[in-house]
């Protein structure tokens, strides 16, 4: 996989060291470039759709791999849901022994890192596994009119951050087609986590064309030595967006 593709995860986990986009890359991003949001309320259309990422037991406090206040972006993610037409869901859904999970691997913990085929890879512990309730939704998230849910890292060799492309960057979740054979323009992303699944899938969503805006406040991160402020800077490098509720007529 191309190195760009983990430049924000340089601070997150030592070891990391990665280089900066190329020129192609952000020629590739300004071609695709969003439209600069105006001041007011930011109204979503027939051709824009709402992808919440990841909202899944596992990652809400008491979970295998909790994200700090995780819990609390539900009632807020409800909200908006309800103020898109269409609405996309992504659900982690890992194998057992999934290469990503740190006990796939004798002698390493989680939190460190190995040498993969696609690249340096984060281990982590157990989580989202296929059929457990961990890898359910959270109880509370309720969008009964979500048009499509996006199951990611069911590879069992390959992990998977974005809802578009796997870790390769190559192998694709299909998401990309389904975007462009509904006629999608803009994609709008919450969930969890902003610094891994909601960054990743927001890059991709630039690298397909698509004008890409991060929903800030239902979102949380994990913030591992920078991670965040990282992604920030890479997502607003690649032309996303980045907003509140409050610019949503919600």
């Amino acid at each position: 996989m191309s190195t760009n593709r983990r430049q924000f995860l340089s601070g997150a986990v030592g070891g990391i060291v990665t280089a900066g986009p190329t020129a192609g890359t952000r020629r590739a991003w300004a071609q695709g470039a969003s439209p600069k949001i105006q001041p007011g309320k930011v109204k979503p259309g027939g051709r824009d759709v709402l992808l919440v990422v990841d909202v899944q037991n596992d990652f809400i406090p008491g979970g295998a791999l909790p994200v700090k206040e995780g819990n609390l972006v539900v009632p807020l993610v409800n909200q908006i849901a309800a103020g898109f037409e269409h609405v996309i869901m992504t659900q982690d859904w890992h194998t057992p022994g999934h290469i990503s999970f740190a006990s796939a691997h004798p002698g390493k913990k989680p939190f460190e890192t190995t040498k993969l085929a696609y690249g340096t890879q984060v281990l982590w512990p157990d989580h989202c596994v296929q059929g457990t309730a961990g890898a359910d939704f959270h109880k509370d998230l309720k969008i009964p009119h979500a048009e499509l849910v996006i199951r990611k890292g069911y590879r069992k060799q390959m992990d998977s951050y974005s809802a578009f492309f796997e870790a390769d960057g190559k192998s694709t979740t299909g998401l990309s087609g389904y975007v462009r054979d509904r006629g999608f323009r803009r994609v709008f992303l919450v969930g969890l986590a902003t610094d891994f699944c909601v960054c990743w899938s927001a890059l991709d969503a630039r690298k397909v064309g698509l004008g890409a805006l991060v929903v800030e406040d239902p979102c949380r991160g994990i913030d591992a030595d920078g991670s965040l402020a990282k992604a920030w800077d890479q997502m607003t490098k690649a032309g996303v967006k980045r907003i509140r509720s409050a610019d949503l007529p919600v």
